[in-house]
């Protein structure tokens, strides 16, 4: 008997360690053999920003997504200041964009985006996480020079301890 509510115990703890349960989004390393996972632990809230310098315009872009209720990442729109090289100029089909005091606003009708890569320049334009009013210095956090995947993914106990949580670094 006694050996029985010992396997039993070791197996719930080997599922506790291992059974993802933690959303989080996620930055993992991608072109590696060992990739590590940059990680920020996913809250009530559920938009988030990425802000970066055109690096040709040398102005800010606002990139606004939300986390659906299935991991998917919800882009809602984009607001950049230039339309020049690489910024778009006009809505597509399920788009609107508005120009108002200076600024373009791209929104998005449903852009849903299971994941994507993100490429962390070698160059010193600014590149920042925002999340529950708080902004994290990508360029800092990750390593220059590199490409990421970008995912809302849940990760394990075991997940957690072989990462970087972006809070801590």
């Amino acid at each position: 008997m006694k050996n029985k509510i010992i396997i039993v115990l070791i197996m719930i703890t080997f599922s506790f360690i291992f059974i993802p349960f933690v959303p989080t989004l996620s930055f993992t390393e991608t072109r590696t053999e060992l990739p590590i996972t940059h990680y920020l632990p996913l809250k009530k809230e559920k938009e988030f920003q990425i802000i970066f310098t055109h690096t040709i315009h040398k102005t800010d872009v606002i990139e606004n997504y939300r986390v659906l209720n299935n991991k998917e990442i919800l882009l809602l729109s984009m607001e950049y200041s230039d339309v020049a090289i690489g910024m778009p100029s006009y809505a597509e089909e399920g788009q609107t964009l508005v120009y108002k005091d200076g600024l373009y606003t791209l929104s998005y009708a449903h852009e849903a985006l299971p994941s994507f890569t993100m490429f962390v320049g070698d160059v010193e334009d600014q590149l920042f996480l925002q999340y529950q009013k708080k902004k994290y210095n990508l360029k800092v956090k990750l390593e220059k020079g590199k490409s990421y995947l970008f995912e809302v993914k849940k990760l394990s106990l075991f997940d957690i301890a072989r990462g970087v949580n972006l809070n801590e670094q």
